[in-house]
């Protein structure tokens, strides 16, 4: 059984540290053509998102769902990214989720990885069609901060849970969206018409102080992020940094 276990699973999804170039889906905001900026890697591309998929998705339903944050985890020192890869695993439209050695050991467990590193407050299956019906998340969740400028986290929060976050991704995004705004708010008023990226493929100013700031507590927290569930987005990776997640979840569907 484990044998067969073994011949059925999915390729390595791990990222392959001798890839080189960016990886994404460039728009009007990227500063980056496709010939700079490639959603596919090597023969690998991401899977389609019709909305079809993105609806089963959110009527799955998520057992013992993480709660939302309560205090502003900033206010502490980022606590250290665990490694490994989360998985789903359920039936009839119930799933919980799982952090597992490695992809390999999450499959021979009949799990799904549904993203590299440990699960966090975004991992959901919900906040993952979030991720995926958004190729530029960076413009609406912009615009959250600036509806809920003034109103602190919970204006910024609800505005995010508008977005179709759950309640505890959408807490640890509104922190990072504040903090962010406290650490590199001149900065990024000063570039918000200016391209992502520069002609070199690095992240502009505004991005790259939010990357370093606020990325590190967002990261360990949050668990799910694009690059590392193989989503393509406006914001372009190196693809050395992506996991190649192929998200078939048809075997906890309803049907």
């Amino acid at each position: 059984m484990l044998l067969l276990l073994l011949a059925c699973a999915d390729p390595d999804p791990s990222p392959d540290p001798s890839c080189e170039g960016l990886y994404g889906a460039p728009n009007e905001n990227t500063g980056l053509s496709l010939g700079e900026c490639s959603p596919e890697i090597g023969e690998w591309t991401p899977r389609e998102w019709p909305v079809a998929a993105l609806t089963e998705l959110r009527g799955l339903e998520l057992i013992d769902a993480p709660v939302a944050l309560s205090s502003d985890p900033y206010l502490e020192a980022a606590p250290e990214r665990e490694e490994g890869v989360c998985a789903v695993q359920g039936e009839a439209g119930r799933y919980s989720l799982a952090t597992f050695p490695s992809a390999r050991d999450a499959q021979e467990q009949g799990a799904i990885p549904t993203h590299g590193g440990a699960c966090g407050l975004c991992s959901s299956l919900e906040d993952l069609q979030v991720y995926a019906r958004y190729d530029d998340l960076t413009q609406p969740v912009r615009a959250c901060g600036l509806e809920g400028f003034g109103e602190g986290v919970e204006g910024v929060q609800s505005c995010l849970l508008d977005l179709g976050f759950t309640p505890a991704c959408a807490s640890i995004w509104a922190y990072n969206v504040e903090h962010t705004r406290a650490q590199c708010q001149d900065i990024c008023i000063e570039l918000l018409s200016d391209p992502y990226h520069a002609d070199d493929g690095s992240l502009n100013a505004c991005l790259q102080c939010d990357e370093e700031l606020s990325g590190p507590v967002f990261k360990a927290l949050a668990g799910r992020t694009r690059r590392n569930s193989g989503l393509a987005s406006a914001l372009c990776r190196p693809c050395e940094s992506v996991w190649r997640i192929a998200h078939d979840y048809g075997s906890i569907s309803k049907d």
